[in-house]
């Protein structure tokens, strides 16, 4: 196979072919020349043209004969996982994920840190520290891996891979750009393909094309509440120049004016990350010390050290003030998700980047407000689910856009 153009956008009607045949191997196989004729609507002869090639490439590999029920037995073909790997590395709300797989998705090695809290040039110094890290332990699979994929919060520059980065600064938030040309340097030490992409569209890209069993063609992932990943119509929705998928308006001359309480007009602004949970448990933590010391102690944290993370632990021990405040962030999201959904009529709302750790009355609290907020049409047959890969959701996604290229560039 030839070195990969991951900075390509469109894909022909040949790599589109090539995507779809090998999409069914990898979900299907083995599977028959045949069957995928059948499931696709097109002649064996034109998918045996596509096979060769695939075989020739190493790709697709013929194995044991399938069962006949009279006359030649047919040849069944699988996707051969070993024909290339790729890495993906993901930041999300509690950690970032490094991933080497194979092109079937199994992994063959992770590592995770703690989530970088500095400044983006930081959190990027731990994006290679990680690539690094993979490599050392890929020593075997390292002639094979054809690129790396990085799925990367703010505004991503497709032309030159650079990224503006939502910063706080004070109780403002203003947009940084990377000083360094993240996929340039990437490509520089690493002497691979990089593609870079925002971890909301790489999360929904991941969990549609590894974990989403039925066809769905609109899907709708939150990334948290600050941002979202789209399929619609069964394409990964960029927008015109790639910024698709911020789910807020934000002016910092206006923030002081633009308080935001549950429902309000202001629900549109921009939020924090974790929806404000941490603060919310803290303002009552400062205000009530019977309250403080129970939670402190159920949560074995202080005021210092509380993060979401020791909240959802607190809220799974029935603790009133985690709970409190997740239900007011699930109310938060879900008038949120019901907007979208009257906006966008999606057929799944996938939601993740962390909060999938919050335990089932989170998730069906945004459920029901969804169910009070959008127009009922809009909710009928209307799936929400937690994103099934969970922490590995955006370095898969990462990953997976990486083996897309591999499928359509023979």
């Amino acid at each position: 196979m030839r070195t990969l153009d991951l900075q390509k956008e469109a894909f022909s009607e040949k790599e589109k072919r090539n995507i779809e045949i090998l999409g069914i191997l990898r979900r299907q196989g083995p599977i028959s020349r045949s069957d995928i004729s059948q499931e696709m609507g097109i002649n064996v002869v034109s998918i045996t043209n596509y096979i060769d090639d695939f075989i020739k490439s190493n790709l697709v590999y013929e194995k044991e004969l399938d069962v006949s029920e009279g006359g030649r037995r047919p040849v069944l073909l699988d996707l051969n996982p070993r024909a290339g790997y790729a890495i993906g590395v993901g930041l999300n709300l509690m950690n970032m994920v490094g991933l080497l797989v194979d092109l079937k998705g199994n992994i063959i090695t992770k590592t995770q840190i703690a989530r970088p809290q500095a400044s983006v040039k930081d959190v990027s110094e731990c994006l290679l520290e990680i690539v690094r890290e993979i490599l050392r332990r890929s020593k075997g699979y390292v002639e094979n891996i054809r690129g790396i994929g990085v799925g990367i919060a703010g505004l991503i520059n497709k032309k030159d891979g650079s990224i503006h980065w939502p910063q706080k600064m004070d109780h403002y938030y203003t947009y940084a750009s990377v000083d360094i040309p993240l996929r340039g340097f990437m490509e520089k030490e690493f002497n691979l393909p990089i593609l870079i992409e925002n971890d909301a569209t790489s999360a929904c890209f991941g969990e549609h094309w590894f974990n989403l069993k039925e066809n769905y063609k609109n899907v709708l992932y939150m990334f948290s509440g600050v941002g979202c990943g789209m399929i619609i119509n069964g394409e990964l929705y960029r927008g015109a120049q790639g910024y698709a998928g911020e789910v807020s308006v934000y002016n910092y001359k206006e923030q002081d004016l633009f308080g935001c309480e549950t429902a309000k007009p202001c629900f549109i602004k921009r939020w924090d990350l974790d929806l404000g949970v941490v603060q919310d448990v803290k303002n009552i933590l400062l205000k009530e010390e019977q309250k403080a010391a129970e939670f402190f102690r159920i949560s074995s944290t202080n005021m210092e050290s509380l993060d979401l993370k020791s909240i959802f632990h607190a809220s799974r021990l029935k603790n009133p003030v985690a709970l409190g405040a997740l239900e007011k962030a699930a109310k938060r999201l879900g008038i949120k998700i019901a907007y979208l959904v009257n906006l966008l009529n999606p057929q799944i709302v996938i939601i993740g980047g962390g909060f999938e750790e919050s335990g089932e009355e989170f998730l069906n609290m945004v459920r029901s407000t969804v169910g009070d907020w959008a127009f009922r049409e809009s909710t009928n047959n209307l799936k929400i689910v937690y994103a099934q890969l969970r922490e590995n959701a955006v370095a898969m996604g990462a990953a997976s856009l990486v083996l897309e290229k591999v499928f359509a560039q023979l």
